[in-house]
Formats: C-alpha cells, structure tokens, sequence
C-alpha cells in the first residue's frame, strides 16, 4: 500500500486534437485552451495537488511544444517582468502575496496519432509505484482524491474509475398526463453515471494495454476479469469538449466555480 500521496503519480493525457471546438484548437492543444486566465489543464492539476498528489507524467501529442512552453515559461506569465533586450537579463518582479505551484511535471512525448492506451504504455517507464492516476487534460470536479485512494486500497482492485454525472445536451421537456408542457430543463444533470476520468490502477493494468487501442478498450477487458470497480460522485463535474463548453465554464469559473478546491 503506498502511504504517501506525493508517491502516486498523475498520468494526463494530453495529446488529442480537440477536433470539436477547432476555434480554440487550431492554434493550441486543447488542455491549454484558457478556463480564466489558466489553462484548464492547470485546473485539473490544482485539484490533483490540493489532495497531496502533485507527481505529474504529461503525455504529450497534438502541439505538446506548446504545453512544455507555457510550464517552462509560467513564471513569465504569472509576473510582471523587466528584460534587458541587449543583456538578455531578466528580472521577475514577484509580489509576497503569489505562490508558485508545486508541481513536479515529467513530460513525455507520446506521439501525436497515438491512442490512449498506447500513449499509457509509453509513459510506463516513468511509473516506480504500486499504484498510478490516471486522467484526462480537459475534466474538472470537486472528487475526493483521498477517498478515491482509499476505497480503491480497500477492495484491492487493478482498476478503479470514477462515476459522473452527465449533462444532458439538450433541453428536456416535463409534461402532465394531459400532455400539456410544465417545463424546459436546460440542459439538467442526468441519473445515469458516465466515466468522468479520475482513475486509479495498479500497475498489472500494464498487462491489459495494447498499442493502437483506447484505454477503453483495456478497460472492457478488465470487465471481463471483474478487475474494475466505479467509485461514485455525485457532486460537480465537467468536461471541455465543445466551444459551448468553454464559455459555460468561464462564466462559471467567474461565479461559481465548483470544482475549485483549493484556496
């Protein structure tokens, strides 16, 4: 059982092309499209970290330069800084009341057409514990990581997934048993549970992964072998897959933004 949190790695994946909201990544991958005046793959990484896990393993695709650029430069784009253009000296004007964030960030070209299951094989080598996370670079929510830990190191599992909630994308409409109309639900929270990512495996998952596969297709295998449980949230979740998406959220993150755990 590992009994440090900082010892369980966070694998992200990053690598997908974003194809369904091409206004936003044409230019960037979709993890770093801004959710506030951060990427949301930096969001997802606050709520990693908030829980005590702050061991990244980034797999990288689709213009991964541009995330090793910003984590490279993140200094220069949370302060305010004076270049000597001449000197090339640099000075960083950091104010008392900023904490940088203590993320340790291994990051991991895996190719850009690669598939997930194929993209965890390739970030194998960086994984020296017992148990690993695993998710995606475009999900938030308010989950308890150290809850998810515990009850996946409870019933000893390979696979643990995480539960959500989904929304519905369309308007739903309630009707009496006259068929007149009561309501419009907007877009409502559907009973049905999907997997938001948030995923804990040990590491004989390994043996489930086949290059050219999706993790889903690892997955359904652990089905078979009764290897995969789900541990449920019923609390805010949301992923980025659309430019709909990416509005929805920022308004959120201006007036309520759930899943921001830590302080």
């Amino acid at each position: 059982m590992t009994s440090n949190n900082s010892d369980i790695p966070v694998v992200i994946f990053c690598g997908g092309q974003g194809t369904r909201m091409k206004e936003e990544t044409e230019f960037k991958p979709k993890p770093m499209v801004l959710l506030g005046n951060k990427p949301i793959l930096w969001h997802v990484m606050k709520i990693y970290a908030h829980h005590g896990f702050n061991n990244f393993i980034i797999a990288l695709g689709y213009k991964g330069d541009y995330i090793k650029d910003y984590f490279l430069k993140q200094e220069y784009f949370t302060y305010d800084f004076t270049i000597n253009t001449k000197s090339g000296d640099k000075n960083l004007h950091k104010k008392n009341d900023k904490k940088n964030d203590e993320f340790k960030i291994t990051f991991v070209n895996t190719g850009v057409e690669t598939l997930t299951a194929e993209r965890l094989l390739r970030v194998k080598k960086y994984i020296n514990s017992d148990r690993f996370m695993v998710t995606y670079g475009d999900g938030v929510g308010d989950i308890d990581l150290k809850k998810l830990v515990k009850f996946a190191q409870s019933r000893d599992k390979i696979g643990v997934i995480t539960g959500v909630h989904p929304k519905s994308k369309w308007g739903l409409v309630e009707a009496d048993v006259k068929n007149h109309v009561i309501r419009f639900q907007q877009k409502p929270k559907l009973n049905q549970y999907v997997n938001g990512g948030f995923m804990i495996f040990k590491k004989d998952f390994f043996k489930y992964l086949k290059p050219r596969e999706m993790i889903e297709q690892s997955l359904e295998k652990l089905i078979k072998d009764k290897q995969l449980l789900v541990h449920y949230h019923d609390g805010f979740w949301s992923a980025m897959d659309t430019y709909q998406d990416v509005e929805e959220m920022n308004k959120l993150w201006k007036k309520d933004p759930k899943w921001k755990v830590w302080k």
